[in-house]
């Protein structure tokens, strides 16, 4: 359900852009990335339950997403950190999970294609970003700093993913995570990485304050209108 429910929070995080992102070309590219979630969130959660109850009808402290996911978009900076932390993560996971013959091998090896496009996009964009104007630059840093705190979850064990290693995969995730900064004239961040609050708290069902908004509008039409179709 944890990597559901990621997917799912960060597809309608996403969303948000709609009518909103920097020029139509991310629009389009942003609103693509969410409908990969949302399709990955509606496998993962039929796999437990019923996909819509699960996204509509659970309270806060029943979602098991990072609290990296759940984060407001910001600038388009803070969207493009949020998405390289959370992609490189994605991606190296999903291709942990499609070489081997556990249950989640035959959407991991659909998502990984999925994942690497999701990557590259973060990738691209931070690399403009970072060694674009004095200003993107500064907003990029920021960024990346700001999000910091909330990367040391993804690497704390996840309930039914007991072949993978985390230790290993948050190894990948870094050496992945350093090279692309480099290429964009960043740094990893200098900032603590882990607190009380932050490491592992999502997974425990404890979320950031901007979620309960999220949540709310995210239900809303559902819980208006029950058992309504469309």
């Amino acid at each position: 359900m944890s990597l559901g429910d990621d997917a799912l929070i960060l597809s309608h995080r996403l969303g948000e852009w709609a009518g909103h992102a920097p020029v139509l070309e991310e629009e389009v590219a942003l609103a693509n990335i969410a409908l990969d979630l949302l399709g990955q969130a509606r496998i993962l959660l039929s796999l437990v339950g019923d996909e819509d109850e699960l996204a509509f009808l659970r309270e806060e402290r029943s979602f098991r997403n990072l609290q990296l996911v759940e984060q407001p978009n910001g600038d388009f900076a803070h969207t493009i950190a949020r998405q390289l932390y959370f992609s490189l993560y994605q991606h190296e996971l999903y291709a942990e999970l499609a070489g081997g013959d556990g249950p989640f091998a035959p959407l991991a090896a659909k998502a990984v294609k999925e994942t690497a496009y999701h990557r590259d996009h973060a990738e691209q964009w931070t690399l403009r970003l970072g060694d674009g104007t004095d200003e993107s630059r500064r907003r990029m840093r920021a960024a990346l700093d700001a999000l910091w705190k909330y990367t040391g979850e993804m690497f704390r064990p996840v309930a039914g993913l007991d072949g993978v290693d985390p230790a290993a995969l948050e190894a990948r995730w870094l050496a992945a995570l350093t090279d692309v900064l480099e290429r964009a004239g960043l740094a990893l961040p200098e900032v603590p990485r882990t607190g009380a609050w932050a490491a592992g708290a999502g997974r425990q069902g404890l979320h950031t304050e901007p979620f309960g908004r999220l949540l709310a509008e995210m239900q809303h039409l559902h819980r208006s209108h029950p058992g309504a179709s469309w």
